[in-house]
């Protein structure tokens, strides 16, 4: 039998749980495709991201566009589909959203100035949970998901729970996971799953732009039975695990990776 060449591809890679999972599953033979967006330095920066995973001797290939745009996703995914003609042992396997570009501000404030308007508010929604659902229809319309994919989307606590200046990206992470469970009923047919992970709170760039999110990390460490912060590594580990075929019983649901931080954490909101 010929080896297959499995394949991810992850939506966010230059940073945070992107970056973490890229690392991950480069490390247990994943050849990557990465997506992300970034300028001036952090572009190079990027660039030599690509290039260290190439040398745990993977294949990896970064697009650097805006994941939300819907030409720019079609691109992608014909690349990847050029690559698959090319390569009859080439099975894509992973999808992995972490998008984490979304709009933070309150939806009331005396100075209406202040406060989210519907550019921002349909701009989160699109870019943290609809793209889910694009990528995921043109990836199937493409033939490129294998039987025995695995589907993730990264979502927090604020899915569930309100937080100061965090409406627009709670409702769009509440929007995921109900996506997740939708994509996991319509594609069990063709053995796909897709299932949510909702992390504990991680110190990652896009979540450093929380207002107060210092005060909000050091409450969840003091709170977290471990005594410690989840970090991207701790969700890498869990997808890596969870994408053995092994685990194709498991789909639909919100799996909780914080080290039990929200048995006992209930985040301050102000």
């Amino acid at each position: 039998m010929v080896d297959r060449e499995l394949y991810a591809i992850i939506l966010g890679v230059s940073s945070g749980f992107g970056r973490a999972c890229a690392i991950e599953l480069a490390r247990i033979g994943y050849n990557i495709y990465g997506v992300h967006l970034d300028t001036g330095s952090n572009k190079e920066k990027a660039e030599e991201f690509r290039r260290s995973l190439e040398h745990l001797n993977i294949k990896a290939k970064f697009f650097n566009v805006n994941a939300a745009d819907d030409a720019k996703r079609k691109e992608v995914i014909e690349a990847i589909k050029q690559d698959k003609e090319n390569n009859p042992n080439h099975v894509l396997r992973v999808l992995i959203h972490s998008l984490a570009f979304g709009a933070i501000g309150p939806f009331f404030s005396e100075n209406p100035g202040d406060m989210l308007n519907k550019r921002q508010i349909e701009m989160t929604m699109d870019v943290m949970a609809n793209s889910l659902v694009y990528w995921t229809q043109d990836l199937f319309k493409a033939k490129l998901l294998a039987e025995n994919s695995r589907i993730f989307g990264l979502t927090s606590i604020g899915s569930q729970r309100a937080m100061a200046n965090y409406g627009a990206v709670s409702a769009a992470k509440a929007a995921l996971e109900a996506y997740i469970r939708q994509i996991a009923v319509e594609l069990a047919p063709y053995k796909i799953t897709a299932n949510a992970i909702l992390a504990g709170l991680t110190d990652t760039p896009a979540a450093q732009k929380i207002p107060g999110f210092a005060k909000m990390l050091q409450h969840a460490k003091q709170h977290n039975p471990f005594n410690r912060n989840t970090v991207p590594e701790d969700v890498a580990q869990a997808i890596s695990l969870l994408i053995d075929e092994k685990f194709y019983w498991i789909t639909g649901q919100t799996i909780g990776v914080d080290g039990g931080e929200n048995i006992l954490n209930f985040i301050e909101t102000t």
